[in-house]
C-alpha cells in the first residue's frame, strides 16, 4: 500500500530542517512524497533546496511586496486549500512555528486531512516573544494528529496541553540531521567555500564572530540596540572580523545597513546557501543570534553561542552552559562577547559539544512512525 504525504514549508529555516527528512521520505518504502513551497522566503528557499538536493513539487509563490501577516495567511488558505483538494494527502507535514505553518496545518484541518507537526512542543510561555511564532505553534498543536517533538521537554509540554502520550514521539531535531549530513556531504566533495567572493576575503588567520538577526520582536529598538553592540564590539575588537549574512527583509537590511555599513572589519553580506553557512558556523569562533534553528546547531559543533533574546523556547541549550541569553541591551551583549573573546577559561567552558537534540537520526524515527501511523490509520477507517 502507498501513502500520499504532503510537506508544506515557506521559510529557509522550515526548509533546512525538513530537507532531511524529504530525501528520507522520498526513499522510505510505501511512501509517495509531495513537496509544496508557499515562497514565504522564495530566493533563500531555493539555495536550501539546491544545497540538499531536492526540488519541488509545488510553488505557490504567495509573498507579495508590503504583505501583512494577515494578507499572507489569507493567500495560504485559499491557494493550500486548492493543492489539498486537488492531490487529497493521506496527511499534510508541517514544521514548527511559521504563518505558513500554521496556515497549512489550519486548512488541512478544515478538509479532515491529518496533520504531521514536526518540532512540535517548543514553549516560551509568552504569546508575544516570540511573535508570531509562540502562538503559531501553540495553535497547531490543537489540530494536529501526530506530535514530533524534539526532546523530553517539549513533550512534557505537550503532555500538560492535554495531547495524548500515543500522539507523540520524540525524535530528537531534524536539524542535527540537516547540519550533519551537510558536514559530512562537504568532506565527501573536498568542498571548499573558496569560489564565493563573499566568503575568500576572510583571513584565516584572525577570528571571526557570525551573526545572524531576524526576530520581528527585535525591530525597532531591539535591532538598532544590537548593531550599536556590534559597532562597539567591532571598534574594540579591529583584528576580529565580524561577519553578518544579512536577512532580505527590508526592515533589518534598513537597520543594519544603516549603522555598520561603514565598519571595516565587519563584512555585511548576502544571505548564504546552507552549505556555506555551515561552513561559516565550523569557521567562527563565536556565533550571536537571534535564530532558533542555530541555538540547535551550534552547540551540536561547539560553537559558543549568544542569544539576541529575551527568552528561549529551546531551555535545553541553557542547560549544557554553551548557549546564554543576552538580550538586546547593548552593555549586555558587549559584555558577554568581550568576555568569550578576551577570556579563555570562559571560552572553553563554553566551546565544548554539547547535543541535546539528537544524533542526526530524527528523520528516520518520524519516517517509521508516520508509515506506522498511516497503516493504522487507514486499517481502521476500512473497517
Amino acid at each position: 500500500m502507498s501513502f500520499k504525504v504532503m510537506m508544506v514549508f515557506g521559510t529557509r529555516p522550515e526548509a533546512i530542517k525538513m530537507a532531511p527528512l524529504a530525501r528520507v521520505l522520498r526513499q522510505w518504502p510505501g511512501i509517495e512524497l509531495n513537496i509544496c513551497s508557499t515562497g514565504q522566503h522564495l530566493e533563500m528557499l531555493k539555495q536550501v533546496l539546491d544545497s540538499f538536493e531536492l526540488t519541488v513539487d509545488e510553488n505557490l509563490q504567495v509573498m507579495t511586496q508590503g504583505q501583512s501577516l494577515n494578507g499572507l495567511s489569507e493567500q495560504l488558505l485559499i491557494n493550500l486549500d486548492k493543492s489539498y483538494e486537488r492531490l487529497h494527502p493521506d496527511i499534510v507535514l508541517v514544521h514548527g512555528d511559521t504563518t505558513t505553518s500554521f496556515i497549512a496545518a489550519l486548512a488541512a484541518f478544515y478538509r479532515h486531512l491529518p496533520i504531521g507537526h514536526v518540532e512540535a512542543g517548543l514553549r516560551t510561555g509568552n504569546l508575544r516573544a516570540p511573535w508570531p511564532e509562540e502562538a503559531n505553534r501553540r495553535l497547531t498543536a490543537v489540530i494536529a494528529d501526530l506530535h514530533f517533538p524534539p526532546t523530553r521537554h517539549a513533550q512534557d509540554n505537550l503532555l500538560r496541553e492535554g495531547v495524548p502520550l500515543e500522539n507523540i514521539e520524540i525524535t530528537g531535531n531534524t536539524v542535527i540531521d540537516a547540519l550533519m549530513w551537510m558536514r559530512t556531504h562537504q568532506q565527501e566533495i573536498q568542498w571548499h567555500p573558496a569560489a564565493n567572493s563573499a566568503l575568500s576575503v576572510l583571513d584565516d588567520n584572525r577570528r571571526m564572530v557570525l551573526i545572524t538577526g531576524h526576530r520581528r520582536e527585535n525591530f525597532g529598538e531591539g535591532f538598532r540596540n544590537i548593531c550599536q553592540a556590534l559597532a562597539d564590539l567591532a571598534l574594540r575588537y579591529p583584528d576580529v572580523q565580524f561577519v553578518y549574512p544579512v536577512h532580505l527583509n527590508p526592515r533589518v537590511q534598513s537597520a543594519v545597513y544603516d549603522v555598520l555599513s561603514d565598519k571595516p572589519n565587519i563584512y555585511l553580506i548576502a544571505p548564504q546557501n546552507y552549505q556555506h553557512f555551515v561552513w561559516l558556523m565550523g569557521r567562527a569562533h563565536i556565533i550571536l543570534t537571534d535564530s532558533g534553528g542555530i541555538q540547535e546547531e551550534a552547540p551540536a559543533i561547539g560553537k559558543p553561542l549568544l542569544v539576541l533574546r529575551e527568552v528561549t523556547e529551546r531551555p535545553s541549550v541553557l542547560e549544557g552552559g554553551t548557549v546564554l541569553l543576552v538580550g538586546t541591551d547593548t552593555t549586555k551583549i558587549v559584555k558577554e562577547a568581550s568576555q568569550l573573546l578576551d577570556d579563555e577559561a570562559t571560552y572553553k567552558r563554553m566551546s565544548r559539544v554539547h547535543s541535546p537534540y539528537g544524533d542526526g537520526h530524527a528523520s528516520e524515527r518520524i519516517a517509521k512512525r508516520l508509515c506506522t501511523w498511516l497503516s493504522a490509520h487507514s486499517a481502521s477507517s476500512t473497517v
